[in-house]
């Protein structure tokens, strides 16, 4: 019962709706059934599968809300759940910000559920661990991975006749491989909605390849160097940006896309002319949502960055209302559209400069310049002519996605990395201000 077809769902929601008496009611249910294998040590430690279900449903009167949540399906329990959720909404204050509900929408259609994901089974599970452990064993590497699979469904509901349905599948893989001294470390990370894009063997022989080739670090001083960072590494420090444009915090000037006297930065240019970042739910790798916010707005293609310009931030019902523009939901995942170098070729161009294999413990040290710290990890080395000369020692960094995507040089083709698409991006004077011991 963890995943419901459409109907199955619309039959529920339309009861829990029946039997509300408040002024507005809204319902959600989401389901699904994970599956996970863990392994350190070349040994699985751990594995398992889990199916959930589970019902919530928000009341209003006025201004004032309540929520409970349930996850057994009867009539009496549904119809407790529902007079839960009204005494909790006649006890609350009134909610300033409160929305009248959505009326219906119309989603896309998107295509986020696969079947070769959702037939997943701990034979497949075995096998991936597998392919991951033992390539790693024969050559007397040590792998500690995890890969979790899912397949889901969400729906919702409301009084004002909205109804909104979606299925989605995703299977995430990473594995950090060591030498068996310690002292060299690699990593990779693969996510998919099909998992027959997903070859364990293959994304762990990257890892074993950085492991092996990170032995004998050797420390260089820090300071400013040509970085080639990784889509990995790239995709924390960007992804933080984007997390980082909603239009209240710029409004109130508590962003960085914010400005003195009210004003913000849209419609600016910011970074290289060569910075085009959309999202689209529709996209054939990474597809999203049809819906999203949590007030069931319809997701659409949206352009954030285009020519380096910011061309949109992300609002919420109530202040787009307040502002007078339209509600834009923030973005599941992001497409940074790229060049068609792969990263061999970017260390080719490179005369002297640092691949970055990831980034670790990343913190904010300023909000409103989006400056961040945080340390290199798994793979660090250096380029000399275009070739990879030598393992070097991580760095603890302080630098800005802003600024960085100002010192732009080149970028590589987009993969898919954490639910979007990423390139390796070659930037110029990125700040390192100590060494660290890690691997």
């Amino acid at each position: 019962m963890a995943i419901l077809s459409k109907e199955e769902a619309k039959q529920i929601i339309d009861k829990v709706l029946a039997f509300s008496k408040a002024e507005e009611t809204s319902v959600g249910i989401s389901g699904d059934r994970k599956g996970n294998i863990r392994y350190a040590r070349n040994s699985v430690s751990t594995s398992g599968e889990t199916n959930d279900l589970s019902l919530s449903v928000t009341t209003d009167f006025g201004k004032k809300s309540g929520t409970s949540t349930i996850n057994e399906f009867d009539d009496a329990s549904l119809e407790k759940a529902v007079r839960r959720a009204e005494e909790i909404a006649r006890l609350a204050p009134e909610n300033p910000e409160h929305m009248p509900l959505l009326g219906p929408q119309k989603y896309l259609e998107t295509k986020g559920f696969l079947e070769s994901t959702a037939a997943i089974n701990p034979d497949y599970r075995a096998e991936a661990a597998f392919g991951s452990i033992d390539p790693c064993a024969k050559k007397n590497l040590t792998a500690a991975g995890f890969m979790e699979d899912r397949s889901g469904f969400t729906a919702l509901g409301n009084s004002k006749g909205l109804f909104g349905y979606s299925k989605s599948t995703s299977v995430n893989f990473s594995v950090t491989v060591r030498t068996t001294d310690g002292t060299g470390s690699g990593y990779v990370a693969r996510d998919y909605n099909d998992a027959s894009k997903l070859n364990t063997q293959t994304a762990t022989e990257i890892a074993m390849q950085k492991a092996m080739a990170s032995v004998n670090a050797k420390a260089l001083e820090p300071g400013k160097y040509t970085v080639i960072l990784e889509p990995v590494a790239t995709h924390d420090l960007v992804m933080n940006m984007i997390r980082n444009m909603d239009a209240r915090s710029a409004d109130e000037g508590r962003s960085f896309l914010g400005k003195k006297g009210g004003e913000t930065r849209l419609g600016e240019k910011l970074f290289d002319e060569r910075v085009n970042i959309i999202s689209d739910p529709m996209n054939v790798e990474i597809p999203g949502s049809p819906f999203g916010g949590g007030d069931g707005r319809p997701q659409e293609k949206v352009t954030w960055v285009e020519n380096g310009v910011v061309k949109n931030m992300y609002y919420s019902r109530y202040w787009a209302d307040k502002k007078g523009v339209k509600a834009i939901s923030p973005p599941g995942g992001i497409i940074f559209q790229g060049g068609t170098e792969s990263i061999a070729d970017l260390i080719k161009g490179t005369e002297k400069g640092i691949l970055v294999t990831r980034f670790w413990y990343i913190r904010t040290v300023d909000p409103q310049t989006l400056l961040y710290t945080g340390l290199t990890r798994d793979g660090t080395f250096y380029i000399e002519n275009g070739q990879i000369k030598y393992p070097v020692k991580n760095f603890r960094f302080n630098e800005s996605p802003v600024i960085m995507l100002n010192n732009l040089e080149a970028m590589g083709k987009p993969v898919r990395t954490s639910g979007s698409l990423i390139p390796p991006l070659k930037i110029r004077d990125f700040t390192f201000t100590s060494l660290s011991d890690a691997v």
